[in-house]
C-alpha cells in the first residue's frame, strides 16, 4: 500500500491520477449493447478561446454528470471538440499578420487560409490542454473541429438539402452590417446596450416657399441619404405640407414629403427623416413607398462616393464634422441627451450599421415548429423551466435567418455562378457542371465562380449533435444509432437562440427526433459585488492560477457551492479556499482514522455505526432528487455537510478512541467502509482526492479506480434511529452551549438531571452524550431543586446543575429576554392555528408541525418561568 503523506499535495495527486485515467482508456467509449449510453457534447469552445471561469463553471458540471454516470455504469460518453469561430479566429490571424507587416488584400484566399490553419494548428488546440487541468474526463480520442473536412462535408449536404427544399435563398435585404469584422450579422449576433446619444434636431427647408420643417435624430450622418420626409396624415401640425418636397440640408437634394401611419406623433418632432439604405424601418417605408435606395456607408464605416460629402472618411469622425457644418449652415437648431438602444457586433463589439446587401438566408419558421413544441411538451426539459417563456418568446417571432459572412475562414457556401449569373448549388464544381451541363454542353469548370462567402459560424454549430457521431455522412452507423439523441447538455442562456433552438431544428429536421433530453442552463459568473467578469474590469482571476493555489478539486468545489441553475453565480476567491480546506480536512481525518491501532476486542460503537449507514443512505436518497432534479450545487453540499458535520464531527467522535488506545477491529473496518462509500458519493465533485485516498484505502491494482467504481445503491434506512441520534445531539448541543455561556471548562464533568424517566432515543445515546458533552451522570425523575439551568428536547425536560454561583441578575435578564422571544414565537404560532382558512387548506404535515412548535414553545415557557422562580 502506499505510503499516506502527512500533507495533501494537489499538484502532484492531479497530474499522477489524470495521466493514470488516461493511460488505462478510462474516458474512452464505444458503443456497447450491454450497457445503457450516456452521452454528452462539449459546448466547443471558440478556437481562439484560452480557459475562462465560465469554461470552470460550465465543464465542471458536464464533468460531475458524466462521471456519476460512468459509476452508474452507464457507457458515458463526453465528446470535446471546439468551433473554428470564423469573425474571432480571422480577426486573429489578420492582427498576426499585421504584426508581420502583411496585409489581409495583398494575399490570396489560399495564401491566407495558408497562415490560418498554420495559426490554428500551433494555439487551436490551448483551450482544450487547460480543460484537462480541471479534470475533464472527455473522451480526448473523439475531439473535433468544425471545420474539419467531415463536418465541412456534413455542412455542404445540409446547405444542398435546405435549398433543394427551397429553405434556403440568396436575396438582397437589409441586413446588419458589422463594418470593423466587414461582414453580415444574424439579428441574434446584434447585442443591444442602452446609451445616451444626442439628439440633433434638424431643419429641412421646403422647396419653393420660405419655411421649413424640423426632424429630430441621433445619426445627423445619414441625412446624406435620405429619400424623403414623412408625416402621420392625421397630423394637424403638418397638413400644410402635404405633397410639398424638402431640400436635404448641405447637398440640397429635393426629396418628397410622404405620408404614413407608422409615423408617431408624439416622438421627437413628428416628422421623421427616411433613410431607406440605413435602417430597417425605413427600409420598410422605402419597399412601400418605392422611394430611391442611396447607399452611402463603404463596407468598412467609411462614406461612399454616393454621399456627396466626406468620402473616404470613418462614420463618426463624419458625425463630428457635420454637426460643426449644419450648426455653421444655421440648420442646427438644438441638441438634446436622449437614451436609445445601439446595436453592437456580438464578436467585435462595433456599432453595427443596417445596409442593404445580397446575402443567403434561411426561412426559419417552418424548422422552428417542432423545436417548440417538444420543449414546451417538456420532450425536451429545460432546468430551470424558466427559461421556456423566453424560448416561446424568441421561436414565436423569429425571422429568416442570414446565414453568410464575408469572411475567407470558415465554410465557403456551394454555390456557383455561370457566366449570366445563374446560381448552381452543389458539392463541388465537378457536381455543379453536372447539373448544368444538359443545358449548355459547352460550359466548363472555369466557367464556373464560386460564391466568395462562408457560412455563419452557427451554421456548422447547429449540427454538432449530430455531426460529431458522423449521423449526417452516415447515418446509420454505430456511433449515431448508440448515443443520439445525447442525454444532457450544459450550456449558458446566452446561447439560447444561437445554438440552443437550432440544435434542436436540426435535429428534428435531419433526423427526426431531438438532440438531447436536458438542458441545464448555467448562471453567469459574476465578481462578489454583482459585476460580470470581463479583463477590461480586472475582475477575471486566471483558472490556471487559482488551480495552482487551491487545486483543482479546490476549484471546482468553489465553483459548485454557489451555482444554483440559471442563477449568477458570485464569485470569491474564498468559495475555492473553502473548498481547499474542505479537501484538506478529508485528508486530516483520513490520516486520523490510519493512525488507530486496532484490537479483537468487542466495543459499544454498534448505535454509532447503525446511526451512521442509515444517515448515509438516507443522504444518498437526497443526493439522488437532487441530481434528477439538476440541483448539482445542492447535491454538492449536501455531501459536504454528511462528511464535515455528519462523519467528522459526529461519528469519528462518537467512534474514536481515547489516545493511545486501540479500536475494535470491527468498528474500524466499518469506519474504512463508510470512507470508501464517502469516496464514490464525492468523487464526480472532487476527482482527485477521492481518487487518491481510494488507493490509500486498501492495496487495488492499477484499473481498481474509483473514476470507474460502482456508484452507491440505495437500501433500507432506519428513520427512528436517525430520529433518536438527532434528539440526542440537540443534547450534547445544549450542554455544549451551557458550558460556552458559563465558561465552564471543557474537562469538568457535568451532571444531566431529567424531571422523567429517561427516555429509549437518549438510553440508545446515553454513553454518546456522556462522552461528547462531558457528562458524569444521568439522572432520572429529579426533583432536585440546585443552582443550573434547564432545556427540552423533544418534551423531555432536562437541567444542568452547575457548581459555580451564578450572577443571577445576568442570568434573570437573560432568561427574561429568551421568555419575551419565546412567548412572542407562540403568538405567531396560535395565529396560524386559529386561523380558520389556514386549518381548512394547509396540508396535514404543514398543521403537525405548527402543532409541535406550539407544545414545544408551552414546554419552553413554563421552564424559564421555574428557572425564574427558582432566581
Amino acid at each position: 500500500m502506499m505510503k499516506l503523506p502527512t500533507k495533501y499535495n494537489p499538484q502532484t495527486v492531479e497530474d499522477k491520477w489524470y495521466k493514470h485515467w488516461l493511460q488505462h482508456n478510462f474516458f474512452r467509449s464505444k458503443p456497447n449493447p450491454k450497457k445503457t449510453p450516456y452521452a454528452m457534447i462539449i459546448p466547443p469552445p471558440n478556437v481562439t478561446g484560452i480557459l475562462h471561469m465560465g469554461h470552470i463553471l460550465n465543464n465542471t458540471i458536464q464533468d460531475v454528470l458524466v462521471r456519476k454516470a460512468r459509476m452508474e455504469g452507464k457507457e458515458a460518453c463526453w465528446v470535446p471538440g471546439t468551433d473554428h469561430a470564423s469573425i474571432a479566429t480571422e480577426a486573429k490571424v489578420v492582427a498576426l499578420l499585421k504584426e508581420k507587416g502583411i496585409k489581409k488584400s495583398d494575399l490570396s484566399r489560399e495564401a491566407f487560409l495558408k497562415h490560418a490553419w498554420t495559426w490554428k494548428e500551433k494555439y487551436g488546440g490551448i483551450i482544450l490542454e487547460q480543460l484537462k487541468k480541471i479534470g475533464a474526463s472527455c473522451d480526448w480520442e473523439r475531439t473535433r473541429f468544425t471545420l474539419e473536412e467531415s463536418l465541412s462535408e456534413a455542412v455542404n449536404t445540409v446547405f444542398i438539402k435546405l435549398y433543394e427544399k427551397g429553405y434556403i435563398y440568396r436575396g438582397n435585404r437589409m441586413v446588419n452590417w458589422d463594418p470593423q469584422g466587414k461582414t453580415a450579422l444574424a439579428d441574434d449576433e446584434v447585442i443591444y446596450k442602452e446609451v445616451t446619444s444626442p439628439l440633433y434636431y434638424l431643419r429641412y427647408a421646403l422647396v419653393g416657399d420660405d419655411d421649413y420643417v424640423t426632424i429630430a435624430t441621433t445619426r445627423p450622418e445619414t441625412i446624406l441619404g435620405d429619400t424623403a420626409l414623412c408625416i402621420h396624415p392625421k397630423d394637424l401640425r403638418y397638413q400644410h405640407l402635404k405633397g410639398k418636397k424638402a431640400f436635404v440640408p448641405l447637398i440640397n437634394r429635393p426629396i418628397p414629403i410622404i405620408e404614413d401611419e407608422y409615423v408617431a406623433m408624439d416622438f421627437g418632432t413628428g416628422c421623421l427623416k427616411v433613410t431607406p439604405a440605413h435602417d430597417v424601418n425605413d427600409y420598410e417605408l422605402g419597399q412601400k413607398h418605392q422611394l430611391a435606395l442611396i447607399d452611402i456607408f463603404k463596407e468598412d464605416g467609411t462614406l461612399s462616393e454616393a454621399a456627396q460629402l466626406y468620402g473616404g472618411e470613418d462614420r463618426f469622425v463624419v458625425r463630428e464634422k457635420i454637426v460643426k457644418q449644419l450648426k455653421e449652415a444655421g440648420h442646427l437648431l438644438k441638441t438634446e441627451n436622449y437614451k436609445n438602444r445601439v446595436g453592437f457586433s456580438e464578436r467585435t463589439d462595433a456599432v453595427v450599421e443596417p445596409r442593404i446587401s445580397t446575402q443567403w438566408f434561411v426561412k426559419i419558421k417552418e424548422l422552428a415548429k417542432p423545436a417548440l413544441e417538444n420543449v414546451l411538451n417538456d420532450t425536451i426539459q429545460f432546468h430551470p423551466p424558466k427559461f421556456k417563456n423566453m424560448y416561446k418568446s424568441w421561436l414565436e417571432k423569429v425571422k429568416d435567418w442570414c446565414i453568410s459572412r464575408q469572411l475567407w475562414w470558415g465554410h465557403r457556401i456551394p454555390a456557383y455562378y455561370l457566366p449570366d449569373g445563374t446560381v448552381v448549388v452543389a458539392k463541388n464544381k465537378q457536381e455543379a457542371l453536372a447539373k448544368v451541363t444538359t443545358r449548355n454542353e459547352s460550359l466548363t469548370e472555369k466557367d464556373l465562380k464560386q460564391d466568395e462567402d462562408v457560412l455563419d459560424t452557427w451554421f456548422s454549430s447547429w449540427l454538432w449533435p449530430l455531426t460529431v457521431f458522423d449521423g449526417l455522412k452516415d447515418p446509420d452507423n454505430e456511433d449515431i444509432c448508440y448515443y443520439y439523441p445525447t442525454h444532457d447538455l450544459v450550456t449558458a442562456p446566452e446561447i439560447i437562440f444561437f445554438w440552443v433552438a437550432r440544435m434542436i431544428m436540426a435535429g428534428y429536421e435531419f433526423r427526426g427526433e431531438a438532440p438531447f433530453r436536458n438542458v441545464y442552463f448555467t448562471g453567469i459568473v459574476r465578481d462578489k459585488l454583482g459585476r460580470k467578469m470581463a479583463k477590461s474590469l480586472g475582475n477575471s482571476p486566471d483558472p490556471l492560477t487559482l488551480i495552482e493555489q487551491y487545486g483543482a478539486d479546490g476549484v471546482r468545489t468553489g465553483m459548485l457551492f454557489s451555482s444554483p441553475a440559471g442563477n449568477d453565480l458570485l464569485f470569491d476567491t474564498k468559495l475555492c479556499e473553502q473548498g481547499r480546506n474542505f479537501a484538506n480536512k478529508i485528508w486530516n481525518a483520513f490520516r486520523l482514522i490510519k493512525s488507530w491501532e486496532t484490537s479483537a476486542q468487542v466495543d459499544d460503537k454498534e448505535i454509532a455505526i447503525q446511526w451512521f449507514e442509515a444517515k448515509f443512505y438516507q443522504t444518498l436518497q437526497e443526493v439522488e432528487v437532487h441530481f434528477q432534479q439538476f440541483r448539482i450545487s445542492d447535491a454538492l453540499i449536501t455531501i459536504y455537510k454528511l462528511i464535515w458535520d455528519d462523519f467528522c464531527a459526529w461519528y469519528l467522535e462518537m467512534i474514536k478512541p481515547r489516545y493511545g488506545q486501540p479500536i475494535a477491529k470491527h468498528t474500524y473496518e466499518a469506519t474504512l467502509a463508510f470512507f470508501e462509500s464517502l469516496m464514490k458519493l464525492l468523487h464526480p465533485f472532487m476527482p482527485f482526492i477521492t481518487e487518491e485516498i481510494w488507493h490509500h484505502l486498501k492495496n487495488r491494482n492499477e484499473k481498481d479506480c474509483l473514476i470507474v467504481a460502482a456508484w452507491p445503491q440505495q437500501q433500507a434506512l432506519d428513520e427512528s434511529l436517525l430520529n433518536q441520534a438527532k434528539f440526542a445531539f440537540e443534547v450534547i448541543a445544549s450542554i455544549r452551549n451551557i458550558r460556552n455561556k458559563k465558561q465552564v471548562a471543557p474537562q469538568q464533568k457535568l451532571k444531566l438531571y431529567l424531571r422523567q424517566e429517561i427516555p429509549q432515543w437518549l438510553a440508545s445515546f446515553a454513553c454518546y452524550i456522556k462522552k461528547l458533552a462531558q457528562v458524569s451522570h444521568i439522572v432520572p425523575n429529579s426533583t432536585e431543586e440546585v443552582n443550573g439551568i434547564g432545556f427540552s428536547v423533544n418534551r423531555c425536560e432536562c437541567f444542568v446543575p452547575l457548581v459555580e454561583k451564578v450572577d443571577q441578575e445576568k442570568e434573570k435578564m437573560h432568561l427574561l429576554k429568551e421568555l419575551t422571544y419565546t412567548k412572542g414565537f407562540l403568538t405567531s404560532i396560535m395565529k396560524k392555528l386559529n386561523n380558520e382558512r389556514f386549518i381548512q387548506n394547509a396540508p396535514g404535515k404543514v398543521i403537525a408541525m405548527e402543532q409541535k412548535k406550539k407544545e414545544d414553545a408551552v414546554l419552553k415557557i413554563k421552564m424559564l418561568e421555574e428557572s425564574l422562580a427558582k432566581l
